[in-house]
Order: structure tokens, then C-alpha cells, then sequence
């Protein structure tokens, strides 16, 4: 009886310190994780009017190269028509967070006043979801429409994404039509979606139809031969 009552409290200090490990580290995956991951307007870099920051990539989608080409683009809009297009990229949105209304909380946050928010515009995409959302001033819509920028965000951005997470293309074609808008230019619309009908092979070719009769015929043999002299077997006992 001691040598049990031994065993066990030995047992139980082995066990103890290993079992408060594993609940620290469950503890700390489970509380740190989340705040680590999830981004909120304010952990954003400031921006200001006239500020040549036309690219925040904080989800790191986007090659360098192609921040280069979107940079110098949005530059050159801003430059030849006075609106600053802004494009974010982030990784997860806090809870009960929605691209649309990170971005209408970001506009506000980098431009407080309606002086500092003319001409402007944000673009912004979560690549956890891919869900995109845009804010545009509206003194620009005389050239980017609500319309116009609803497309923009919902179909030019989504397009390249839905075909295999394309987004340095997707970016570059919203940079292209908002390049176009913006100057004057025919708006030329959201990317044209191809859709592939299959015309072959959705019904059976005669051979394969011959084919599965046969190997259904020999199945049903060989499932009879197995089962009819178990059948007998089992009526002559009786």
C-alpha cells in the first residue's frame, strides 16, 4: 500500500511539470497568435496629401519589380491630373473588420479634414479573404464614378485573383483603367471573363460502356460463385 502511494506521488511530480508546459504553450498559441496576425488602421504608415507613398504592401504580395511599375504609375496620375490613388494590401482584418470599412477608416485616418481629402483616393485588398474595397473622394467623380469605381475594386481587382491568386496582375490592370479614367480616357471596362465549355468527354464512349459491362458482369460472378455455395452450405446444415 505505501509502494502504491509512493509510485503515485512520484508519478504525479513527474507529470506536473510537463502538463503546466503544455498548457503554457497551448495558453500562449491561443492569445498570442490572433493580435500577431490581425492588422488595424492604426498600425498603418501615416500618410498625407502629397505624400509619394503610393504602395503600401504590408501582406508582401507584391514583387518588387511590379511596385516599382504601380509607383511610378500612380505618380504619374497624380502628377498629370491631381488625384492620389492609393494601393493597400494587409494581411487579416481585425475582428468584425471588413475591407470596406478598413478603408473607409483608413481615408479618414490618413485624411482627417475634406481640404485633405479631395482628389484622394485608397485601394485596398485583404489577401486572408480577397476581398477588396475602395474610398474615393467625391471630387473625383466626374472622371472615377461610383460605378466606375465599384468595377474597379470588385471586378478588375477580382478577376486576375479568382484565376489562381493573380495579384500582381490584378493591381497592375486597376492601375491601368484608373490610369485611363483618370485622364479622360474611354473607361476600358473590367477584364472580359472567358468562360470554357466542355464539349468532350462528358459522356461515356461506347468501348469504355463495353468495358464497365464486362468488369460489372464479372463482379456479379465472381460475387455469386462466392456467395451461392455459402447459401447451400449453410441450408444443407440446417
Amino acid at each position: 500500500m505505501v509502494k502504491s502511494a509512493n509510485a503515485a506521488s512520484v508519478w504525479t511530480a513527474l507529470c506536473k511539470p510537463v502538463l503546466i508546459a503544455l498548457v503554457s504553450v497551448f495558453f500562449m498559441l491561443q492569445v498570442g497568435a490572433l493580435p500577431a496576425y490581425a492588422t488595424g488602421v492604426y498600425s498603418m504608415p501615416s500618410v498625407a496629401p502629397g505624400d509619394p507613398t503610393w504602395v503600401i504592401d504590408e501582406a508582401d504580395i507584391i514583387s518588387r519589380l511590379n511596385q516599382g511599375k504601380l509607383d511610378r504609375q500612380l505618380a504619374a496620375i497624380a502628377e498629370e491630373t491631381g488625384v492620389e490613388v492609393r494601393f493597400v494590401t494587409f494581411h487579416r482584418l481585425d475582428y468584425g473588420e471588413t475591407a470596406q470599412s478598413f478603408a473607409d477608416q483608413l481615408f479618414e485616418t490618413w485624411f482627417p479634414t475634406p481640404e485633405s481629402q479631395a482628389n484622394q483616393v485608397v485601394l485596398v485588398l485583404d489577401n486572408v479573404t480577397n476581398t477588396t474595397a475602395i474610398h474615393a473622394d467625391a471630387s473625383v467623380e466626374d472622371r472615377l464614378t461610383a460605378e466606375i469605381a465599384e468595377s474597379i475594386a470588385q471586378e478588375t481587382l477580382q478577376v486576375p485573383i479568382r484565376d489562381g491568386n493573380k495579384y500582381n496582375q490584378a493591381f497592375l490592370d486597376a492601375g491601368d483603367r484608373l490610369l485611363a479614367v483618370l485622364t479622360g480616357q474611354p473607361d476600358p471596362g473590367p477584364p472580359v471573363v472567358e468562360v470554357t465549355i466542355q464539349t468532350e468527354g462528358t459522356y461515356a464512349k461506347a468501348e469504355e460502356t463495353d468495358q464497365n459491362s464486362s468488369t460489372a458482369l464479372i463482379v456479379g460472378f465472381l460475387i455469386a460463385a462466392t456467395v451461392i455455395p455459402m447459401v447451400t452450405y449453410y441450408i444443407y446444415v440446417r
